[in-house]
């Protein structure tokens, strides 16, 4: 067994905020992750729906398609509404060979609205957590059937955001709903990253590596600002320049045996902080805490 390291192409262009980073060739992304060592890469905006195009082009940068966001709405959709809406993104990762579906509730998320502070998140009532959870699960259940495993991204912003939502996130769903561990997601939003993974290593299905800086993320919420103000802030960054203890990291994925992708990422400003440097200083401290943890990984061909 080892894990893969890739890379998400947010720090080069953000899709939320497009004005970052958004003139920035496609090309010039994948050229960078393969210059920096990364072996995979998740989907952005940029990039072509049609895997007879992506194939080729992710191929000449020796990358793989790890996976790539998709935003449900399971709070005002059924289940088989939801699975109907996602089939062109499921028929893209099975066709691209990728293991993951990477999910999210949005369809009443403020994370991608600067009007919004960080403190309107909207929250789910006891009662909801028990219908939500139950169609989520029988849409995991239908990607496990596609050969994909479901893992769940908790997101600031978002329905499960805290501890307490977690929790609830975790009682409500069935064993075929996993989890995107999204380190700075969680422990921004008071979850501590490495103990859900040690915890909860079932659920464990795909893992996002982002630093934090706790003094920004503070300073936001006093002037109650909104998530991507707080991007803009620099509340984010890569494993090596922040906050967080990414050997504790490496061992908990050790302990559990985890075999699958470890990504970088970042929202940050490629204007302010250069996505090949940055790039560059995550991949490296991954590696060298995965060395220490005695966690095996595939280098770049």
């Amino acid at each position: 067994m080892a894990i893969r390291f890739g890379v998400s192409p947010i720090a080069w262009i953000n899709d939320d905020m497009p004005e970052l980073g958004g003139d920035t060739p496609l090309e010039s992304v994948l050229a960078d992750a393969q210059a920096i060592g990364f072996t995979g890469v998740e989907l952005g905006g940029k990039f072509p729906r049609d895997p007879v195009v992506l194939k080729p082009l992710l191929g000449r940068h020796g990358l793989t398609l790890v996976g790539g966001w998709y935003s449900a709405s399971l709070l005002t959709r059924s289940a088989e509404e939801e699975v109907a809406a996602l089939q062109p993104h499921l028929a893209l990762l099975k066709a691209m060979g990728c293991t993951v579906f990477i999910i999210a509730e949005t369809s009443n998320a403020i994370h991608g609205d600067r009007g919004q502070p960080l403190a309107a998140t909207p929250r789910l009532a006891e009662d909801d957590w028990e219908r939500f959870g139950a169609r989520l699960t029988a849409v995991a259940d239908h990607v496990a059937a596609a050969g994909l495993h479901l893992a769940y991204h908790h997101h600031l912003g978002t329905v499960v955001e805290r501890q307490r939502d977690l929790e609830h996130f975790l009682q409500a769903t069935g064993a075929s709903v996993g989890l995107t561990v999204d380190t700075g997601h969680a422990a921004l939003g008071g979850i501590d990253p490495f103990r859900l993974i040690r915890d909860h290593p079932e659920r464990v299905a795909h893992v996002h590596c982002k630093d934090i800086r706790p003094e920004v993320f503070g300073a936001l919420g006093r002037r109650g600002g909104s998530f991507l103000d707080g991007v803009l802030a620099g509340m984010f960054t890569v494993p090596g320049d922040g906050y967080l203890d990414y050997g504790d990291a490496m061992r908990a994925l050790a302990d559990i045996g985890y075999d699958g992708w470890v990504i970088v990422e970042a929202e940050q400003d490629p204007a302010v902080a250069d996505p090949r440097r940055y790039g560059e200083i995550g991949l490296r401290t991954l590696e060298r805490c995965a060395d220490q943890a005695g966690l095996a990984w595939r280098a770049a061909a």
